[in-house]
């Protein structure tokens, strides 16, 4: 990481300051700085995380421990349904369609290169 030196301890005249510059930039005064922009200088100062502590709190759990929606159920597999348009060969009408098309487009391109070569 470049240019990553840290600001030391972080003071609250710093965070006053910070907040100042962030309520300067909202439209608002220095005389009213709301507790919003304390917090979000605090924030942006300590470097703290951009989610909710809540969120957090849930993500720091391994997934290995975390819980299963429906712990009860072991599941199956479900039966594979057959599609009545595969032919004999297994494939379905839109595998047969593009191969269909890939024969066609080879097609024209073979009778392109007889033309070119052609006088």
């Amino acid at each position: 990481m470049e240019n990553s030196t840290g600001i030391g301890t972080v003071t609250r005249k710093m965070v006053r300051k910070r907040a100042t510059e962030l309520a300067m930039i909202s439209g608002s005064t220095s005389q009213g700085l709301s507790k919003s922009d304390l917090a979000q200088a605090r924030h942006e100062l300590t470097g703290g995380s951009d989610i909710d502590p809540q969120t957090a709190i849930l993500e720091s759990v391994p997934e290995s421990e975390r819980a299963e929606p429906m712990p009860s159920s072991t599941g199956h597999k479900a039966p594979k349904s057959s599609d009545e348009d595969e032919d004999g060969e297994g494939r379905s009408q839109s595998a047969k369609l593009v191969e269909q098309g890939v024969e066609e487009a080879e097609h024209d391109q073979m009778l392109r290169a007889a033309q070119i070569k052609l006088p």
